[in-house]
Order: structure tokens, then sequence, then C-alpha cells
């Protein structure tokens, strides 16, 4: 049996291994952190594209069972004045309508449902290094001074991807979005969202969301320009410091932001934000790349966990359908890098929007909206504490939702 070992345990990585499975692919997760990352990160949206993918492998009801719809966006404008309703992109296929979930609880859904299917995780792997071994297979190398040994290596290791590092050692560095992301949580505030709706507030001096689960805790974020903080400063960060940076940014507008900001006790994170536009070396004869790892998106599109997990399924088809790892990782990049690259471009675009143009400041638009999301270690390295927010959410461009939203995986169509 093919043995594969794959590096990173956020979200691509047992979304891979549980496709790979499934074609019969032997599989062992190397996950960085000790115990497992399931303490970090914030919330996030999955869009019908990555419900589909989860679908496709038969992984979505887990997640369906954990997560909570929202299918409208509410704009505000800093006076508090609205600006219109309209439907979240994504929105029209009922079986599929966006769900959002808890970073965390996510992780643990993926992993469950992986271990359910016989993946094995192993914790405290660090990759540091990869070789080609003695019989052509790859021999991964890790912090704790262990090895592993397989007939592939899969990169699910995030922004800051160490095996991107070892494909292509001069690889350029994630480019900084040009604003820190703060995300909360509370059921203290007095300011809930409507049901199934994300709020979203274009600020003076940030752009705000907030969505409300069925539970009454309201989740939120916060995108504020600003220079990027060093690992130090970073690392430094308390809970109380990245909620008084977001109250302090919001203080100026009539809206319920600042309030509900105010409301939130230490369940506060902050980081910087990173994309990357491209990346040169997708893969090698026996190494590949899916996720955060290959195409980090700004966050404004909320696309983050759901083309990771298409990579993922997509993966595991070419492994499934072509004779060996060379010719599968080359119709895997075939397939993924234009689609990927677009979403990239289409987040950096949006990042620009995060106030209301001509045109935008008053509803009744037809056209749809994104929200947010949050991921998780996959997303981020260390330098982020394991996770990375989104960013400001504007009607959907350029008809997004068909190319973007509309995707979905054929599990049963062959690889040509």
């Amino acid at each position: 049996m093919t043995r594969a070992l794959i590096i990173g345990g956020g979200i691509a990585g047992p979304v891979a291994a549980m496709a790979l499975r499934r074609v019969g692919i032997d599989v062992v997760v190397h996950e960085a952190y000790p115990g497992g990352a399931d303490h970090l990160g914030a919330f996030l949206v999955l869009f019908a594209n990555g419900l589909a993918a989860l679908r496709a492998i038969d992984a979505e009801r887990p997640v369906r069972e954990r997560s909570f719809p929202a299918d409208t966006v509410e704009f505000i404008a800093d006076t508090g004045e609205p600006l219109g309703t309209q439907p979240i992109a994504g929105s029209w296929d009922p079986g599929l309508s966006p769900r959002t979930v808890q970073r965390s609880v996510l992780y643990r859904t993926l992993h469950d449902e992986a271990a359910r299917r016989g993946v094995r995780v192993a914790y405290g792997k660090r990759l540091v290094d990869a070789t080609t071994g003695p019989r052509g297979t790859v021999v991964a190398y890790f912090a704790d001074g262990s090895r592993a040994e397989g007939d592939l290596l899969i990169g699910a290791d995030g922004i800051h991807s160490a095996t991107r590092g070892v494909l292509d050692p001069q690889a350029p560095p994630p480019r900084y979005t040009g604003y820190a992301s703060v995300c909360g949580r509370t059921r203290a505030t007095v300011h809930p969202a409507p049901p199934r709706t994300y709020r979203m507030i274009f600020g003076k001096r940030a752009f705000f969301g907030c969505t409300t689960s069925p539970d009454g805790t309201t989740h939120w974020f916060a995108n504020i320009r600003g220079p990027e903080l060093p690992r130090a400063e970073l690392a430094a960060a308390t809970p109380d410091r990245w909620r008084r940076h977001a109250a302090e940014a919001l203080a100026g507008d009539r809206t319920p932001a600042a309030a509900i900001v105010a409301a939130t006790g230490d369940a506060v994170i902050g980081m910087n934000t990173y994309d990357m536009p491209t990346t040169r070396v997708w893969h090698d004869s026996h190494t590949v790349l899916v996720g955060d790892a290959v195409h980090a998106t700004a966050p404004n599109a909320a696309q983050g966990a759901s083309i990771a997990i298409e990579d993922g399924v997509v993966l595991a088809r070419c492994l499934r359908d072509l004779p060996g790892p060379e010719p599968a990782f080359r119709a895997y990049e075939r397939l993924r890098r234009e689609r990927v690259e677009r979403v990239v471009a289409l987040s950096a675009g949006l990042a620009g929007r995060a106030r209301p143009g001509p045109g935008e400041e008053r509803g009744g638009e037809s056209r749809q909206a994104e929200a947010p999301e949050a991921n998780g270690p996959e997303a981020a390295g260390p330098d982020t504490a394991g996770h990375r927010a989104t960013g400001p959410t504007t009607p959907d461009p350029e008809g997004a939702g068909d190319w973007l939203h509309g995707y979905r995986v054929d599990w049963d169509a062959p690889v040509g």
C-alpha cells in the first residue's frame, strides 16, 4: 500500500487524509503542536464549494451538525445608518448554504472523523527537512530528532510552511496585507445580530463584522489598517491589549461595534494578515503542497478553509487515477493553480472595498455578499498565534458567486 506523510493537522491535513484513505492510501498526519491545535483560532465560514467537497468524501454531516447557518448580510454605515440587506454569496443552494463554525470545533470534528476512518496522528512533529530515501521514498525529519519514511509527502502546514521551504528554499515570504485583524466572542452583549445574519459595519477606522449563533454567542472581527507588527510584539500581546486596540479603532462610530468589543472578556485574539499571490513550486517528484501552504488568501473572500478542503479531495482523485505521485501532482497543479490564484486575487481586491463606494451607499442591489472567516494553525505560523482572521466583506464582484461558490468536486469523474 502507498504510504503518505501529511505535514500539518489543521484543516487541509485531516481532509486530505480522509480523501487519501478513501482511495486506499495509508496516511499518517504529523502535527507540530504537542497535543493538537484545537485550542487555537477564532471562527470561519464554510461556503457551498467547501461543503460540497466535504460531501464528496462523506464528511459533511458531522461538520454541519456542529455549525450554524447564516444566509444574509446587513450593511451599516459608521453613522449607524442602514445601507441595505443582501443574501450571502452561495446561499442560493439551500442544501449547501454557508455555515459558521468555531475554528477549534471544526478542527476537532475533522480529527475525530479522520480517526474514525483509521487515520493516525503523530503529535509534536515539527518538520525541519525532507530528503529522498535509498529506495526512492521520502524521509521527513522532525525537530524532536525523529524521522518518518513514506512514498509521498504532503505539506499542509500553513502559510509559513516548512514544506514549502524544503521544496523551494528561495520561495518568497508571504505578503503582509496592510491590516491587523482582531477577533472575539461574547454572550454578554446587548447588541446581538439578527438570526442567520452577518452584520457588517463600515467604520471610520476599522471594518467590523459579527454574527450571533443560536446559543446567543456573538462572534465578531475587526480589521484595522496599520503597519506589520513584529513577532515579539505579537507574542507579547494579551487579550486585553487586542480588545483595547479594537475598541479604540471603533470608538468614533455611532454603531454597536465598540460596545460589542467592550462586552468581550478574554476570548479575544489578534494577528497580522498575509497572502501569497502565487507559489512558484507546488511539487517535486514526491512532495506536494495543499491549502495555505500553497495559496494563502487574504481573508476578505472568506474562502481559505473551503478551497483548502477542495485541495485535499482533488489531490486524492489525482493519486487514485494516475500512475504514480509525479503525474498525479502535475494533474493536481493543473486542476488547481488557476482557480486558487484567482481566489487570492479576488480576496486581495476586496481589501480595497472596506468602505462602500459610489452606488453602494444604499442597499437594494441584487449582488450577493461575502461573509467572513478566521482560520486555524494551518492558515498561519507561530507569529500569528496559530490562526488568521477575516477581512472586509463587500458585495460579490464580477459574479464571483458563479465560479467561486458554484465549484463542485466530482469525486466519481476520472482524472485524465
